[in-house]
C-alpha cells in the first residue's frame, strides 16, 4: 500500500474543503438545513469509525490518513443529492456513490493527490453504497473499500438504534428514506434473511423492512473488529426491539445473533 500518498498537510487542506463545501448547502430552509447537517455529522463520524477499526488493524499512519480521506468523502454526493432533489432515495434521484465522485472530479477536490491514490479514492466511493463491491478489483482496492463499508455501517448502526426511539416529532422522511411506518414486514424480506442472503434497497416496502435490512447487514461485515464492535454496542437488539413481536422475527434475530458471535 506504500504507494498511496497522503500528508497530514493534505488532509488538513481536505478537511477544510469538505467544511467549505458542505455549508455552501446550508439553507434557511429547516428541513433541507436538517438533512445536510445530519451528512455532515454522519461523515464526520464515519471517519472516527473508520480510523477506530483501522487502528484495531494496525493500519500505519499514512493508510489511516488515505481511509480517513475516503471516509470524509465516502457521502459527499448526498449534500448535492437532497438539495436538488429533497430526497436522499438513490431510485427516486441518482446513486449518491457515483454523484460523489462527479462532484470529487468537478471540484478537483483531489488534484493535489497523485493519480492512483486519486483513483482509488473515487473507487472507494462508488463502491461504498454498492450491492457488492466487484470482485476483480485489486487487492488494496478491495482492502479499502471494505474498510469504509464496515465504517459506515457502524456509524448507520449507531444513528439508528437510537433515532427509532424518539418520538414522532423527532421523525425524519431522510432518515426512514420516505418508506411508510406500517406494522407489515414483507414475507420476500423474510425469506431472503431466512436464507442468509442480503436484502436489496429495491425489495424495501415499509419502515420494518429497512430494520431488517439493516439486521442483514451483518453478512456483509469484513472485518473482527466491526463485528465486535457491534456486539459490543448492541446495535442488533435495540434495532430488534423496535421490530414486531413474531416468532419469525425471534428466529431471524438469533441466527444474526450467532453468526455475530462466531465472528467477534
Amino acid at each position: 500500500m506504500q504507494r498511496y500518498q497522503i500528508t497530514e498537510f493534505d488532509l488538513i487542506n481536505l478537511k477544510q474543503w469538505f467544511s467549505r463545501y458542505v455549508q455552501s448547502f446550508y439553507s434557511p430552509d429547516p428541513m433541507v438545513r436538517k438533512a445536510i447537517v445530519l451528512k455532515e455529522k454522519h461523515s464526520l463520524m464515519v471517519c472516527k469509525e473508520i480510523m477506530n477499526i483501522g487502528r484495531m488493524l494496525d493500519m500505519n499512519s499514512g493508510d489511516l490518513m488515505l481511509a480517513e480521506v475516503m471516509a470524509l468523502f465516502h457521502d459527499i454526493g448526498r449534500f448535492e443529492q437532497f438539495t436538488r432533489y429533497k430526497t436522499f432515495v438513490d431510485r427516486k434521484s441518482e446513486n449518491h456513490g457515483e454523484l460523489g465522485v462527479k462532484v470529487l472530479k468537478r471540484e478537483k477536490t483531489l488534484t493535489a493527490l497523485d493519480e492512483d491514490t486519486r483513483e482509488l479514492i473515487m473507487k472507494a466511493v462508488s463502491y461504498h453504497n454498492r450491492f457488492s463491491i466487484p470482485e476483480d478489483e485489486s487487492t488494496v482496492c478491495l482492502y479499502f473499500s471494505k474498510l469504509l463499508r464496515d465504517a459506515d455501517k457502524l456509524d448507520i448502526f449507531n444513528l439508528v438504534s437510537t433515532y427509532y426511539y424518539v418520538g414522532n416529532s423527532e421523525r425524519s422522511a431522510a432518515v426512514e428514506l420516505d418508506l411508510p411506518d406500517i406494522p407489515e414486514v414483507s414475507e420476500e424480506i423474510m425469506t431472503s434473511l431466512n436464507e442468509g442472503k442480503k436484502i436489496s434497497v429495491r425489495q424495501l416496502r415499509s419502515l420494518n423492512d429497512f430494520k431488517l435490512l439493516q439486521l442483514a447487514w451483518i453478512y456483509d461485515i469484513n472485518y473482527r473488529p466491526t463485528f465486535r464492535m457491534i456486539y459490543e454496542r448492541d446495535y442488533l437488539r435495540k434495532i430488534r426491539d423496535t421490530l414486531p413481536k413474531s416468532e419469525g422475527i425471534d428466529f431471524i434475530y438469533s441466527r444474526l445473533m450467532s453468526y455475530l458471535r462466531k465472528n467477534i
